[in-house]
């Protein structure tokens, strides 16, 4: 059986390609440290684990839910989304929990690009926004960010080039791989922007609370949300990435569309991980503290393997990741392989994320102190 032309283009996800080539270099006697993957090793408060299992363990919690949520979820997004970000959301009809928010990138490009549209992705970005585009059909143009800018797109030099054909622009700050944070005033221009060249603006926004003292949402500077959406997930930000938590928000009009897809893709969400969401959204601001405290704590080993690696990297990085240049010419696939095979070490290749980021590598700060401390000790040696 022939696989379908939509995945011609579409490749085997990197990480899970690269996991399944670690774990043989593993079953060989290998000690591997994985520093490159952003799976949150912490786990989620108490208080909302005890909530799952109190509600799992009710007879009528098994049942198939709302494909909209419960209205209680729904009304904890908007009052989390009102507390940390001054943003007014309807939960009635502006808010969709998801299945993650890697969920709604797919669902959001289901939802508004025909085939021959174009969006333009941040280069470098997440992997899924191109794959997402393919999959339904669209053309992924790229945007350049460099260092020199902060990693934020320069809007005049996109206004230069052919528009029309665009549908959707995806941005995410906290960017990752970066970790760079994004001022209001470039909010401002890049909703001027959608407006002007009637663009969906699509703002993929989980990194907010770790490492970040200002937290900002797209929809602050687009009350109206006539050309804005944003997605959110509890994956880093409560340490809850294997539940599959997260959220979209957006006018009404673009909700409805987004729900005509997923109502078919879906048939809602355990009732036991929304009652815990509701939990964990409502947790106060000594939560994010604790976690932090524990992200700089390791941030300073982590710049400590760079600085041994050589690699130059910003310091004002937020979100879960240490992002920097390696050294000399050489790319990434390269210098990543050999920290691999020679001391048993694995980084991030920037080059997954876009051509502009061919000679930077990723860490994570997903690791505990002493497996970043192990890390250092195999570089001393």
């Amino acid at each position: 059986m022939k696989e379908a032309n939509r995945l011609q283009h579409i490749k085997e996800y990197y990480f899970s390609r690269k996991l399944k080539e670690i774990e043989k270099l593993q079953k060989q006697g290998r000690d591997i440290i994985n520093l490159g993957i952003g799976n949150p090793d912490l786990p989620p408060s108490y208080e909302v684990i005890k909530e799952l299992s109190q509600t799992a363990s009710m007879a009528s919690a098994h049942g198939y839910q709302s494909y909209r949520g419960i209205e209680g979820l729904r009304k904890s997004f908007a009052r989390f989304y009102k507390k940390y970000f001054g943003v007014k959301l309807n939960p009635h009809d502006e808010i969709i929990p998801l299945t993650g928010s890697k969920e709604g990138i797919m669902h959001i490009s289901m939802a508004f690009i025909n085939p021959g549209d174009k969006v333009l992705i941040p280069d470098p970005g997440y992997l899924t926004y191109r794959s997402a585009t393919l999959l339904a059909g669209g053309i992924p143009v790229g945007y350049d960010l460099f260092p020199e800018n902060n990693y934020l797109p320069d809007l005049k030099a996109l206004e230069k080039t052919n528009l029309e054909e665009v549908k959707i622009m995806w941005i995410n700050y906290p960017h990752m791989p970066s970790g760079s944070l994004a001022p209001a005033s470039f909010y401002k221009k890049i909703i001027e922007f959608g407006k002007k060249h009637q663009i969906l603006i699509v703002n993929d926004n989980p990194y907010s609370f770790i490492l970040n003292n200002e937290p900002r949402s797209l929809l602050h500077y687009d009350p109206g949300m006539e050309t804005s959406m944003e997605l959110n997930s509890l994956s880093k930000s409560h340490n809850m990435a294997g539940w599959r938590i997260g959220m979209l928000a957006g006018k009404k009009e673009h909700i409805d569309a987004v729900m005509k897809f997923k109502s078919n893709m879906d048939s809602g969400m355990f009732l036991a991980l929304q009652k815990a969401a509701i939990k964990a959204l409502n947790l106060n601001e000594e939560w994010f503290e604790n976690m932090n405290r524990i992200y700089r704590k390791r941030k300073i080993i982590a710049e400590k393997i760079f600085e041994k690696l050589h690699i130059h990297h910003g310091k004002d990085q937020a979100g879960l990741f240490l992002w920097g240049k390696i050294p000399g010419e050489t790319d990434s696939k390269t210098f990543t392989d050999k920290l691999l095979y020679e001391k048993e070490i694995f980084l991030t290749p920037g080059f997954i994320f876009g051509n502009n980021s061919k000679n930077y590598v990723r860490l994570s700060l997903t690791n505990s102190t002493g497996l970043l401390e192990k890390a250092l000790k195999k570089l001393e040696k």
